[in-house]
């Protein structure tokens, strides 16, 4: 499990950046400004709502999860995760699942960790969690619309076209997210 308290964010008050780096050093850093704006989660480009009440201690002891209570275990086969759930495919495709080593599942568990591997969706990621910013802190800026359009068409130029007279530091930000770069 990830640490939370370690998640790349950026906090924004208004249109500028007000702090950048892990959720422990964001979070008392808006405290410190005041406590107003929006904290973005660089991954996936969703707000964190932060409770930024008390001492820095006691933000920080609220960022963590806390760890389940632990379940005496059984006899049986330990649990794993699995979740299961209906898939529909074609015959053709329930054919060629069967025929694999392992039966249908173990094939599907490995083109699905295959495909996280090779990042095949690190582009539509990208987009998504640029979009969520753009939307949040641009929507009424003048070529939101068209900046969308270029974002999820992966036009750069477009999109560094049509957001050249937003902020800098939202520009950058939509721009480091869409495109793991900085504005040109």
């Amino acid at each position: 499990m990830t640490d939370r308290l370690s998640i790349a964010c950026t906090a924004f008050e208004g249109p500028r950046l007000l702090a950048a780096g892990p959720l422990s050093a964001v979070a008392l850093a808006v405290k410190a400004a005041g406590g107003g704006g929006l904290v973005f989660e660089d991954a996936t480009g969703r707000v964190i709502d932060l409770d930024l009440r008390g001492s820095d201690a006691e933000i920080l002891a609220r960022l963590q999860p806390s760890a389940p209570a632990a379940e005496p275990r059984g006899r049986g086969r330990p649990k794993l995760g699995v979740t299961a759930r209906e898939v529909t495919l074609l015959p053709r495709h329930w054919d060629w699942l069967a025929a694999q080593p392992g039966g249908a599942s173990v094939a599907l568990r490995k083109l699905v960790e295959q495909a996280m591997r090779d990042g095949r969706q690190t582009r539509r990621v990208a987009q998504e969690a640029a979009y969520r910013v753009m939307t949040a802190l641009a929507g009424d800026l003048p070529g939101y619309e068209e900046a969308i359009r270029a974002l999820f068409a992966g036009d750069s130029a477009g999109l560094a076209t049509h957001s050249a007279g937003w902020p800098a530091d939202i520009r950058t930000y939509v721009t480091r997210l869409a495109f793991n770069r900085e504005t040109p």
